[in-house]
């Protein structure tokens, strides 16, 4: 940001295009660039730890989050914000499998309850439907189709359980397989119940992910399957990615856990969807 006059419009450069955050002076922009880079990389920001680490006021550092949060890079939460994940940013399946692991768990095994009598399970890439996955029962035959290598290999030891495994090319970042391949393996298939995760989920906007192949896979999923369950901490509701695959009226159920406030589960519940929160 060298030679950007004091007050002049900066931007922040993400995947290729660029999000104007303000108009201020360069120290200023110097410092929700570094704030946004924080928060993506540890999956949050501490309002408290930001005012410390650049010796600014904390209304100083809420007022920067506030800025982001308008434009889309952050969401706000209670003494901080988190990263949004958008067209040119997005979470790894590394950072997932540490974060809200507690909250995780709760939601998967609540929603392997949902199973009942389901003989064909479609499970989606992602941490948390992976965790739904080693969840489902081992005492009767399942066929588990998913997208998803961790998930393929924790369920192939199960006696029980046939894995199909989707083609395609494998996205390093979340690990799981995309493109025509996956979509074309999916359109041959009528599938009892698939559970399904996404970046964000959204009253207006409805199931979201950042890379419309990802969304291509998800979408044939919701088509192709009789029942639908969506699992997703609270982080994920109010959120809005790049790439819409269904609406929140197309599942029976939403499982998340606790922290999602009663109002807005009921906000959500009269779309169609029963909600649980865990």
């Amino acid at each position: 940001m060298s030679g950007a006059r004091a007050g002049a419009p900066v931007t922040e450069q993400a995947g290729g295009w660029s999000v104007r955050v303000s108009g201020g002076d360069v120290q200023a922009e110097e410092r929700k660039r570094r704030i946004l880079a924080r928060a993506r990389t540890n999956g949050r920001v501490d309002v408290m730890d930001m005012a410390a680490e650049f010796a600014v006021a904390p209304e100083t550092v809420r007022r920067d989050l506030r800025l982001l949060h308008e434009h889309g890079l952050v969401r706000r939460t209670h003494g901080g914000a988190l990263p949004v994940e958008s067209a040119g940013f997005e979470t790894g399946l590394a950072s997932r499998a540490v974060s809200k692991v507690a909250e995780k768990r709760r939601i998967a095994q609540v929603a392997a309850e949902r199973a009942d009598d389901a003989e064909t399970i479609f499970v989606d890439e992602g941490f948390t439907p992976q965790l739904v996955a080693e969840a489902l029962p081992t005492d009767r035959p399942l066929t588990v189709i998913t997208a998803s290598l961790p998930t393929a290999a924790s369920l192939s030891t199960s006696p029980l359980t046939t894995v199909l495994m989707l083609g395609g090319r494998v996205r390093g970042r979340t690990l799981a397989t995309v493109e025509h391949w996956a979509v074309a393996m999916l359109g041959e298939m009528v599938i009892d119940l698939a559970y399904i995760g996404a970046n964000g989920i959204s009253r207006e906007h409805g199931l979201t992910t950042p890379d419309p192949v990802v969304g291509a896979v998800k979408a044939q999923a919701v088509k192709v399957a009789r029942r639908r369950v969506f699992v997703g901490v609270h982080t994920k509701f109010g959120v809005a990615s790049f790439s819409r695959f269904a609406a929140v009226p197309d599942f029976e159920t939403i499982v998340t856990d606790s922290a999602l406030p009663a109002a807005e589960a009921h906000r959500y519940a009269a779309l169609g969807p029963k909600v649980l929160r865990t």
